[in-house]
């Protein structure tokens, strides 16, 4: 955010203001816990924030401070709609493009001349009024903290904003093993254990939450990973089939991909779900070193997101996806080879 913009953002948000706080479709851990954590930040401080998600998310993170007052748009469009109507500004976190809320949302949120504040760091944003976009940060999540460094209200950080900061942060950093953890990552988490998160609570309440059936689940996932080790690549396939069978919810093949990637030897991690409501093939892209996922979701999968994680969807049926993939590997040998050097 260029000094100008912030100044005029701080300023704005010197008065109360109606305030609505929207996360992207399918909301992961950094979209729940940044705009969880920025509506409680801004609540403290005077405003009236309420946070609207285009669709459901995991029960994984339901338990998140504040995730009892979220307006899903699919199924509360009426308070939705009228909180839009009140709202003085727009914030979007942890997406860079309105399409990326949906259909039915994207055509809402176009009919509001309300000024928006993108706080971000996926590539490639659109253009909004207030714009907080750094694709080097490890998530929206640490983006919240340094904005609300920046407004000179650290101190305001209690416990319910750091466990839902410290959230975001860990699930996006993949426990804070991704190359985008960084030092300053490390000690924001520090500061935010000072300021009461329970590391441990969290963790477990994320990562020890399964059901029988999702272990099931994966199981499946992983007996159906293909490897091709020329490519120093390793799939997965999940059909609508398979995801009746084991009884699928929501969030049930969150960080599935991780297992392809896992491998020793590997640097393309994918996986690719069938998704009957929508009609398209969803794809997950990891990738460790050099390889840009993101590029590569972008050119031929109608996605993106970030270097080493992105996504992607495909309109053929799973075969011809499997089959286009494969097709593309070959002119990405010598870059998947040198990708990643131990």
């Amino acid at each position: 955010m260029i000094l100008k913009q912030f100044k005029e953002l701080k300023e704005f948000l010197s008065r109360p203001q109606e305030v609505v706080i929207i996360g992207h479709r399918n909301p992961d851990g950094d979209a729940v816990g940044s705009t969880l954590g920025l509506k409680h930040y801004l609540d403290k401080k005077g405003h009236k924030a309420q946070v609207l998600m285009p669709n459901e998310y995991p029960d994984f993170l339901q338990w998140i401070p504040g995730s009892e007052t979220v307006y899903r748009f699919d199924r509360q469009n009426n308070q939705s709609v009228k909180a839009l109507k009140k709202s003085t500004i727009i914030f979007l976190l942890d997406f860079n493009a309105l399409h990326r809320v949906g259909h039915d949302m994207q055509n809402t949120l176009e009919k509001y001349e309300n000024d928006f504040a993108l706080i971000d760091h996926h590539q490639q944003p659109d253009d909004f009024t207030y714009m907080y976009s750094d694709t080097s940060m490890s998530s929206t999540c640490q983006m919240v903290y340094n904005f609300i460094e920046m407004m000179e209200d650290v101190d305001m950080i209690d416990k319910h904003i750091a466990t839902c900061l410290y959230t975001g942060i860990m699930t996006d950093t993949g426990s804070f093993r991704f190359r985008s953890t960084t030092s300053r990552t490390h000690r924001i988490i520090a500061d935010l254990i000072d300021k009461g998160a329970e590391n441990d609570k969290i963790h477990s309440n994320v990562n020890d939450s399964n059901t029988y059936s999702r272990l099931l689940l994966l199981g499946q996932s992983l007996s159906n990973l293909e490897i091709l080790p020329e490519y120093k690549t390793a799939f997965i396939t999940l059909s609508q089939e398979e995801k009746k069978k084991f009884n699928y919810e929501k969030g049930d093949t969150e960080g599935v991909v991780n297992y392809a990637l896992s491998l020793k030897g590997i640097v393309f991690g994918v996986i690719f779900i069938e998704d009957e409501e929508q009609g398209i093939i969803k794809i997950s892209f990891r990738s460790k070193g050099k390889f840009s996922v993101n590029q590569f979701a972008r050119n031929y999968f109608n996605g993106g997101g970030h270097d080493n994680a992105s996504g992607g969807k495909s309109e053929l049926n799973m075969e011809d996806t499997i089959a286009k993939f494969k097709s593309l590997l070959p002119q990405y040998i010598d870059e998947l080879q040198t990708s990643y050097e131990v």
